[in-house]
């Protein structure tokens, strides 16, 4: 598989609930966009910083009028991400840029359709157990243990 570089884009994303009479708000980092880039890592990496210093969130964007401008912190982390604050009037957010290669796709796939005879089966025995859960393989050795 050739390397495919990505440009990732997460929004911290915010939502008020009410829970015994307060109001809370709930912040939850979000994958808003997974931009694909022709070329190498350097590429990406350039694309990445390019969204990072231009790159509008939606909850920003609703509320922008044109010309608007926000105040925007960029940070550089030692891996590559950006973490960038952006703060408008009243509002502020927080997003996450990184450029990243697909390592590993499959494509879903669907059992077959279950037959009359499986499904009155199933209603009589109850469900299937589900299916088992991934550990990490037992007798591989691991750096730092021994």
């Amino acid at each position: 598989m050739a390397a495919e570089w990505y440009v990732l884009v997460e929004e911290d994303t915010k939502r008020a609930e009410r829970a015994d009479g307060k109001s809370l708000d709930l912040y939850r980092w979000k994958l808003t966009a997974a931009h694909p880039i022709d070329g190498n890592e350097a590429q990406a990496l350039a694309a990445a910083e390019d969204a990072a210093l231009n790159h509008l969130p939606e909850r920003l964007a609703r509320h922008a009028r044109p010309g608007d401008e926000p105040a925007r912190q960029a940070f550089r982390a030692q891996d590559g991400a950006w973490f960038v604050l952006l703060k408008q009037r009243h509002r502020q957010c927080h997003m996450r840029v990184t450029a990243a290669r697909l390592a590993h796709t499959t494509e879903e796939k669907e059992a077959p359709p279950r037959s009359l005879k499986d499904k009155l089966r199933s209603a009589l025995d109850g469900p299937q157990p589900l299916p088992k859960q991934w550990a990490p393989p037992t007798g591989i050795d691991r750096p730092g243990k021994s």
